[in-house]
Protein backbone atom coordinates (compact mmCIF):
# COMPACT_ATOMS: atom_id res chain seq x y z
CA UNK A 1 0.00 0.00 0.00
CA UNK A 2 3.12 2.21 0.34
CA UNK A 3 2.34 3.28 4.26
CA UNK A 4 4.23 2.85 6.83
CA UNK A 5 1.98 0.49 8.69
CA UNK A 6 -1.30 -0.11 8.50
CA UNK A 7 -3.84 -1.64 11.35
CA UNK A 8 -6.71 -3.84 10.39
CA UNK A 9 -9.41 -3.47 13.22
CA UNK A 10 -11.18 -6.72 12.58
CA UNK A 11 -15.04 -6.26 13.91
CA UNK A 12 -15.54 -9.69 12.11
CA UNK A 13 -16.07 -12.19 15.62
CA UNK A 14 -17.50 -9.06 17.87
CA UNK A 15 -20.06 -10.92 20.15
CA UNK A 16 -20.35 -13.99 18.10
CA UNK A 17 -22.91 -12.25 15.76
CA UNK A 18 -20.19 -11.42 13.45
CA UNK A 19 -20.02 -7.39 12.96
CA UNK A 20 -19.73 -4.24 14.99
CA UNK A 21 -23.43 -3.74 15.18
CA UNK A 22 -23.31 -5.94 17.98
CA UNK A 23 -21.96 -3.40 20.24
CA UNK A 24 -25.33 -0.93 19.29
CA UNK A 25 -28.54 -2.54 19.47
CA UNK A 26 -28.10 -5.22 22.24
CA UNK A 27 -26.36 -1.92 24.31
CA UNK A 28 -29.44 0.54 23.40
CA UNK A 29 -31.95 -2.42 24.38
CA UNK A 30 -30.76 -3.27 27.79
CA UNK A 31 -30.91 0.95 28.63
CA UNK A 32 -33.91 0.91 27.68
CA UNK A 33 -35.37 -2.05 29.47
CA UNK A 34 -33.34 -1.07 32.70
CA UNK A 35 -34.58 2.51 32.35
CA UNK A 36 -38.48 1.02 31.84
CA UNK A 37 -37.93 -1.21 34.82
CA UNK A 38 -36.92 2.32 37.29
CA UNK A 39 -33.25 1.89 36.60
CA UNK A 40 -33.56 -2.26 38.01
CA UNK A 41 -30.29 -4.58 37.43
CA UNK A 42 -31.12 -6.21 33.88
CA UNK A 43 -31.07 -9.41 35.39
CA UNK A 44 -33.45 -8.48 38.27
CA UNK A 45 -36.96 -9.85 38.34
CA UNK A 46 -38.47 -6.94 37.82
CA UNK A 47 -36.37 -6.07 34.64
CA UNK A 48 -37.68 -9.24 33.39
CA UNK A 49 -40.73 -8.86 33.49
CA UNK A 50 -40.53 -5.53 32.17
CA UNK A 51 -38.58 -6.42 29.43
CA UNK A 52 -41.37 -9.41 29.01
CA UNK A 53 -43.69 -6.42 28.33
CA UNK A 54 -41.24 -5.28 25.61
CA UNK A 55 -41.41 -5.33 21.74
CA UNK A 56 -38.67 -3.74 19.71
CA UNK A 57 -38.54 -2.96 15.81
CA UNK A 58 -36.26 -1.63 13.34
CA UNK A 59 -35.30 -1.69 9.77
CA UNK A 60 -32.35 -3.25 9.16
CA UNK A 61 -30.13 -3.78 6.22
CA UNK A 62 -28.57 -6.52 8.63
CA UNK A 63 -26.14 -6.51 10.98
CA UNK A 64 -28.21 -4.12 13.61
CA UNK A 65 -31.13 -5.87 13.43
CA UNK A 66 -28.80 -9.32 14.36
CA UNK A 67 -27.96 -7.34 17.03
CA UNK A 68 -31.76 -6.06 18.76
CA UNK A 69 -32.82 -9.34 18.08
CA UNK A 70 -30.28 -10.97 20.43
CA UNK A 71 -30.02 -8.60 22.78
CA UNK A 72 -33.81 -8.43 22.96
CA UNK A 73 -34.27 -12.25 23.11
CA UNK A 74 -31.31 -12.58 25.62
CA UNK A 75 -33.05 -10.41 28.36
CA UNK A 76 -36.80 -12.11 27.72
CA UNK A 77 -38.27 -9.08 25.43
CA UNK A 78 -39.25 -9.61 21.40
CA UNK A 79 -38.26 -8.18 18.57
CA UNK A 80 -39.48 -7.69 14.94
CA UNK A 81 -36.83 -6.67 12.38
CA UNK A 82 -37.79 -4.67 9.08
CA UNK A 83 -35.87 -5.91 5.78
CA UNK A 84 -36.26 -4.86 2.33
CA UNK A 85 -36.05 -6.88 -0.49
CA UNK A 86 -32.38 -5.99 -1.00
CA UNK A 87 -31.14 -7.89 2.23
CA UNK A 88 -29.96 -11.41 1.83
CA UNK A 89 -32.31 -14.13 3.56
CA UNK A 90 -29.43 -15.47 4.56
CA UNK A 91 -29.18 -12.56 7.37
CA UNK A 92 -32.85 -13.68 7.75
CA UNK A 93 -32.35 -16.26 8.82
CA UNK A 94 -29.55 -15.25 10.85
CA UNK A 95 -31.56 -12.88 12.95
CA UNK A 96 -34.12 -15.90 13.04
CA UNK A 97 -32.00 -18.02 14.94
CA UNK A 98 -30.97 -14.79 17.23
CA UNK A 99 -34.50 -14.81 18.40
CA UNK A 100 -36.22 -12.33 16.04
CA UNK A 101 -38.97 -12.17 14.06
CA UNK A 102 -38.22 -10.97 10.28
CA UNK A 103 -41.10 -9.04 8.29
CA UNK A 104 -40.07 -7.93 4.68
CA UNK A 105 -41.09 -5.03 3.48
CA UNK A 106 -39.98 -2.52 0.82
CA UNK A 107 -37.38 -2.93 -2.25
CA UNK A 108 -35.01 -0.51 -0.52
CA UNK A 109 -33.50 0.64 2.82
CA UNK A 110 -35.52 3.73 3.41
CA UNK A 111 -38.93 1.90 2.44
CA UNK A 112 -38.00 -0.55 5.57
CA UNK A 113 -37.38 2.30 7.99
CA UNK A 114 -40.94 3.97 6.41
CA UNK A 115 -42.62 0.33 7.45
CA UNK A 116 -40.87 0.12 11.23
CA UNK A 117 -42.12 3.52 12.02
CA UNK A 118 -45.98 2.57 10.63
CA UNK A 119 -45.54 -1.18 12.79
CA UNK A 120 -44.43 0.63 16.04
CA UNK A 121 -47.00 3.46 15.65
CA UNK A 122 -49.97 0.84 14.95
CA UNK A 123 -48.88 -2.10 17.17
CA UNK A 124 -47.28 0.64 20.36
CA UNK A 125 -43.79 -1.42 19.70
CA UNK A 126 -40.43 0.41 20.18
CA UNK A 127 -38.74 2.00 17.86
CA UNK A 128 -35.26 1.54 17.83
CA UNK A 129 -33.37 2.93 14.55
CA UNK A 130 -29.76 2.95 13.96
CA UNK A 131 -30.39 6.56 12.06
CA UNK A 132 -31.68 9.77 13.27
CA UNK A 133 -34.23 12.28 12.23
CA UNK A 134 -35.56 15.42 14.26
CA UNK A 135 -37.41 14.67 16.64
CA UNK A 136 -35.87 11.18 17.01
CA UNK A 137 -32.63 11.47 18.72
CA UNK A 138 -32.63 9.51 22.26
CA UNK A 139 -32.84 6.18 21.30
CA UNK A 140 -30.00 6.10 18.28
CA UNK A 141 -27.54 8.62 20.41
CA UNK A 142 -28.04 4.91 22.43
CA UNK A 143 -26.71 3.11 19.43
CA UNK A 144 -23.62 5.22 18.85
CA UNK A 145 -23.00 5.36 22.31
CA UNK A 146 -21.84 1.25 22.20
CA UNK A 147 -20.15 1.79 19.46
CA UNK A 148 -17.35 3.84 21.15
CA UNK A 149 -16.36 0.44 22.53
CA UNK A 150 -14.47 0.03 19.17
CA UNK A 151 -12.68 3.40 19.31
CA UNK A 152 -11.81 2.82 22.92
CA UNK A 153 -9.92 -0.63 22.23
CA UNK A 154 -7.84 1.16 19.99
CA UNK A 155 -6.82 3.92 21.84
CA UNK A 156 -5.85 1.38 24.52
CA UNK A 157 -3.88 -0.31 22.09
CA UNK A 158 -2.08 2.56 20.43
CA UNK A 159 -1.18 3.70 24.36
CA UNK A 160 0.34 0.54 25.04
CA UNK A 161 2.78 0.48 21.80
CA UNK A 162 3.09 4.06 21.39
CA UNK A 163 2.36 3.96 18.39
CA UNK A 164 -0.63 6.05 16.88
CA UNK A 165 -2.46 5.96 13.29
CA UNK A 166 -1.76 9.30 11.03
CA UNK A 167 -4.94 8.29 9.35
CA UNK A 168 -8.39 6.81 10.42
CA UNK A 169 -10.51 5.69 8.08
CA UNK A 170 -14.48 5.29 8.59
CA UNK A 171 -17.24 3.73 6.43
CA UNK A 172 -20.78 5.11 7.02
CA UNK A 173 -24.27 3.71 5.48
CA UNK A 174 -26.35 5.96 8.22
CA UNK A 175 -23.18 7.14 9.63
CA UNK A 176 -24.00 6.46 13.38
CA UNK A 177 -20.07 3.67 13.96
CA UNK A 178 -18.20 6.36 11.95
CA UNK A 179 -19.62 9.68 14.01
CA UNK A 180 -19.57 7.85 17.18
CA UNK A 181 -15.75 6.68 16.43
CA UNK A 182 -14.84 10.18 15.43
CA UNK A 183 -16.05 11.57 18.12
CA UNK A 184 -14.59 9.55 20.53
CA UNK A 185 -11.23 9.96 18.54
CA UNK A 186 -11.30 13.85 18.85
CA UNK A 187 -12.08 13.49 22.95
CA UNK A 188 -10.89 11.17 24.12
CA UNK A 189 -7.28 10.36 21.61
CA UNK A 190 -3.67 11.70 22.67
CA UNK A 191 -2.82 12.21 19.29
CA UNK A 192 -5.15 13.63 16.14
CA UNK A 193 -5.18 11.60 13.25
CA UNK A 194 -6.54 13.03 9.89
CA UNK A 195 -10.07 11.45 9.64
CA UNK A 196 -12.25 10.44 6.54
CA UNK A 197 -15.37 8.78 5.78
CA UNK A 198 -15.85 6.77 3.37
CA UNK A 199 -19.29 5.74 1.53
CA UNK A 200 -20.86 4.04 -1.45
CA UNK A 201 -20.50 6.40 -4.61
CA UNK A 202 -24.25 5.51 -5.15
CA UNK A 203 -25.06 6.35 -1.96
CA UNK A 204 -22.82 9.01 -0.57
CA UNK A 205 -25.21 10.63 1.75
CA UNK A 206 -22.91 12.30 4.35
CA UNK A 207 -20.77 13.44 1.66
CA UNK A 208 -23.56 15.35 -0.11
CA UNK A 209 -24.80 16.41 2.58
CA UNK A 210 -21.59 18.07 4.08
CA UNK A 211 -21.18 19.37 0.90
CA UNK A 212 -24.93 21.04 0.71
CA UNK A 213 -24.39 21.99 4.50
CA UNK A 214 -27.93 20.68 5.59
CA UNK A 215 -29.16 16.68 5.12
CA UNK A 216 -29.51 15.87 1.56
CA UNK A 217 -30.75 12.37 0.22
CA UNK A 218 -27.96 10.20 -2.06
CA UNK A 219 -29.70 8.92 -5.32
CA UNK A 220 -28.52 6.09 -6.84
CA UNK A 221 -28.75 2.46 -7.69
CA UNK A 222 -28.28 -0.43 -5.55
CA UNK A 223 -24.95 -1.21 -4.47
CA UNK A 224 -23.47 -4.16 -3.34
CA UNK A 225 -21.99 -2.48 -0.36
CA UNK A 226 -25.51 -3.49 1.25
CA UNK A 227 -25.00 -2.50 4.83
CA UNK A 228 -23.37 0.91 3.68
CA UNK A 229 -26.09 1.61 0.90
CA UNK A 230 -28.22 4.01 2.93
CA UNK A 231 -29.89 6.93 0.89
CA UNK A 232 -30.29 9.50 4.24
CA UNK A 233 -27.70 9.98 6.85
CA UNK A 234 -28.73 10.48 10.13
CA UNK A 235 -29.10 13.68 11.70
CA UNK A 236 -26.99 12.59 14.94
CA UNK A 237 -24.09 11.49 12.37
CA UNK A 238 -24.43 14.53 10.05
CA UNK A 239 -23.95 16.86 13.25
CA UNK A 240 -21.12 14.91 14.74
CA UNK A 241 -19.27 14.60 10.89
CA UNK A 242 -18.98 17.61 9.46
CA UNK A 243 -17.24 18.74 12.59
CA UNK A 244 -15.16 15.35 13.35
CA UNK A 245 -14.54 14.22 10.04
CA UNK A 246 -11.82 16.01 7.85
CA UNK A 247 -12.49 14.28 4.09
CA UNK A 248 -15.27 12.76 2.90
CA UNK A 249 -14.93 9.92 -0.12
CA UNK A 250 -16.48 7.39 -2.12
CA UNK A 251 -15.93 4.77 -3.85
CA UNK A 252 -17.26 2.26 -6.39
CA UNK A 253 -18.94 -1.38 -6.34
CA UNK A 254 -16.13 -3.03 -8.27
CA UNK A 255 -13.27 -1.22 -5.68
CA UNK A 256 -15.12 -2.65 -2.72
CA UNK A 257 -15.19 -5.92 -4.26
CA UNK A 258 -11.58 -5.82 -5.26
CA UNK A 259 -10.50 -4.69 -1.77
CA UNK A 260 -12.39 -7.69 -0.19
CA UNK A 261 -11.04 -9.87 -2.06
CA UNK A 262 -7.18 -8.71 -1.02
CA UNK A 263 -8.15 -9.22 2.50
CA UNK A 264 -9.36 -12.57 1.60
CA UNK A 265 -6.40 -13.44 0.48
CA UNK A 266 -4.51 -12.48 3.40
CA UNK A 267 -6.83 -14.56 6.12
CA UNK A 268 -9.49 -11.81 6.68
CA UNK A 269 -12.87 -12.80 5.12
CA UNK A 270 -15.44 -10.12 4.81
CA UNK A 271 -17.57 -8.18 1.93
CA UNK A 272 -17.63 -4.75 0.51
CA UNK A 273 -18.81 -3.06 3.13
CA UNK A 274 -16.28 -4.42 5.50
CA UNK A 275 -13.87 -3.72 2.91
CA UNK A 276 -14.43 -0.32 2.01
CA UNK A 277 -12.13 1.86 4.39
CA UNK A 278 -9.08 -0.62 2.84
CA UNK A 279 -10.55 0.78 -0.67
CA UNK A 280 -10.83 3.89 0.30
CA UNK A 281 -7.05 4.21 0.97
CA UNK A 282 -6.07 4.54 -2.73
CA UNK A 283 -7.95 8.04 -3.10
CA UNK A 284 -5.99 9.35 -0.03
CA UNK A 285 -2.67 11.33 -1.08
CA UNK A 286 -0.72 8.61 1.16
CA UNK A 287 3.29 8.70 1.66
CA UNK A 288 5.51 6.29 3.14
CA UNK A 289 5.31 7.60 6.94
CA UNK A 290 1.74 7.35 6.97
CA UNK A 291 0.05 5.17 9.46
CA UNK A 292 -3.48 3.99 9.00
CA UNK A 293 -6.12 2.46 10.78
CA UNK A 294 -8.91 1.03 8.85
CA UNK A 295 -12.30 -1.36 10.25
CA UNK A 296 -13.04 -4.60 8.92
CA UNK A 297 -16.57 -4.37 10.18
CA UNK A 298 -18.57 -7.07 9.15
CA UNK A 299 -17.74 -11.09 8.08
CA UNK A 300 -18.45 -13.25 5.20
CA UNK A 301 -22.44 -12.70 4.15
CA UNK A 302 -21.71 -16.73 5.01
CA UNK A 303 -21.67 -16.92 8.53
CA UNK A 304 -23.30 -20.05 10.12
Amino acid sequence: MGVRKLWVKDESQRMGLGSFKALGGAFAVVQMISDAAGGAGIRTPAARATAAAMTFVTASAGNHGLSLAAGAHLFGASACIVLSASVPESFADRIRRAGGDVYRAGDTYEESVASAEYLARTNGWLLLADGSWPGYTERPALVMEGYTVIAEECRQSFEQENAWPSQVVLQAGVGGMAAALAGHIRDAWAVQPNITVVEPDRAACLQESARAGKLTRATGALSNMGRLDCKDASLLAYESLRGDADTFVSISDHEATIAADRLREVGHPTTPSGAAGFAALAHLDLSDQDRCLIILSEGPEDLP
